[in-house]
């Protein structure tokens, strides 16, 4: 099979496009793949260096406020169709897959143009605008939330699906990970993240936090995000000399193997970081971020907080003080903790690629 993927701009529209990727090329060495992404966005890192070939459109988001650049991004769309035709004759695609970002826009509408099978696979408990667009014209809809095809067109072919990230991160082994930060591998272990890219609320309310962190029973494993690791450089130098259950690093390469050997996850809610924490079972305290389309990381972090499986702490309501409080609320109620843990197990999808597949053999069908 020939499979073209399309996604990017942020980790949510990446990963679960690779781990998708991965289950197929494992399932039959002859899958051929093309990723197509934009030219600024992270995938650009991201695929090649997970050995995928790659190719690159040069595009733009719409402002949501009147602006000139809005002239600018119709102008690249136009031609990013002309690029993105290009790209699927050559390649000769037999289903075409995107996962959300501006990028797939104009090369999941090329291809359902062309009559080739097309597949949106929406991460988020609300869709954004590329996908709400898509909708028209894709050949089926895969959701990772229930609830989500209410805002599709109900003549489409949609299903739930889950998300691919799950079922690859589910495999991820207990190993020693943990000694690379200095911490105890069979110590209960909090990981603490604000994306990829950090978040500067978590940063000032993880500050204030670290007085509280000393002499607990438990460890903290801290990612501050690169581009404010300097910001709080100091403070973070000085809790490490001072607590030795404290780790904090700028980024946090093996996400996955850290959070399988962990106790509990704190962060943002985005679909990718969801995905990872209910495959492996973890309690979650959620800090939606608020400056995403239609507040989506409030609706995803709810979802589990209604089953019992995350707690949900509003950005502008975070302080060091409440988190700390959060994590000890779970961490030293064994009970709870448990509790939590099962909660969050079950509202995971693990076997999300092999209903994506099904539903692929569905369109091409």
């Amino acid at each position: 099979m020939k499979i073209l993927v399309t996604g990017g701009g942020t980790g949510g529209h990446i990963y679960p496009a690779l781990a998708f990727v991965k289950y197929m090329q494992e399932l039959d060495s002859t899958t051929e793949v093309l990723y197509v992404g934009g030219k600024k966005g992270l995938e650009n890192k991201i695929v090649p260096a997970a050995g995928i070939d790659f190719k690159t459109i040069g595009l733009q988001g719409f402002k949501r406020s009147l602006s000139p650049d809005n002239f600018k991004t119709v102008y690249l769309f136009i031609h990013s169709l002309k690029k993105a035709k290009q790209i699927i004759r050559e390649f000769k695609p037999d289903v075409v897959i995107g996962t959300g970002g501006y990028v797939s826009g104009s090369v999941m509408y090329a291809a359902a143009k062309m009559n080739i099978p097309t597949i949106i696979h929406e991460q988020n408990s609300v869709p954004g605008i590329t996908n709400k667009f898509l909708s028209r014209y894709a050949s089926a809809i895969a959701t990772s939330f229930h609830g989500v095809e209410e805002y599709f067109p109900k003549a489409k072919l949609i299903e739930f699906t889950g998300n691919p990230r799950a079922q690859e991160v589910a495999n991820v082994e207990k190993s020693d990970i943990l000694a690379e930060y200095n911490l105890k591998p069979d110590k209960l272990t909090v990981v603490i993240f604000g994306g990829s890219q950090g978040a500067l609320k978590i940063n000032r309310a993880f500050v204030d936090a670290l007085p509280h962190f000393e002499g607990k029973d438990y460890q903290v494993l801290y990612a501050s995000g690169e581009r404010y690791y300097d910001e709080f450089k100091e403070s973070f130098i000085k809790a490490q000399e001072k607590m030795p259950n404290i780790s904090i690093q700028p980024y946090i390469n093996k996400m996955a193997e850290v959070l399988a050997n962990s106790s509990i996850m704190i962060g943002r809610s985005g679909a990718t970081s969801l995905a990872e924490m209910t495959a492996l079972g973890l309690p979650g305290i959620l800090i939606p971020s608020p400056y995403v389309t239609n507040d989506h990381q409030t609706k995803n972090a709810q979802a589990l907080v209604d089953v019992g499986a995350a707690i949900l702490i509003k950005d502008d309501e975070l302080t060091g003080e409440n988190l700390v409080q959060a994590i000890d609320n779970v961490l030293l109620n064994e009970e709870k903790l448990q509790l939590m843990s099962k909660s969050s197990k079950k509202a995971g999808v693990p076997n999300a690629s092999k209903r994506l597949l099904t539903l692929i053999n569905k369109v091409k069908n």
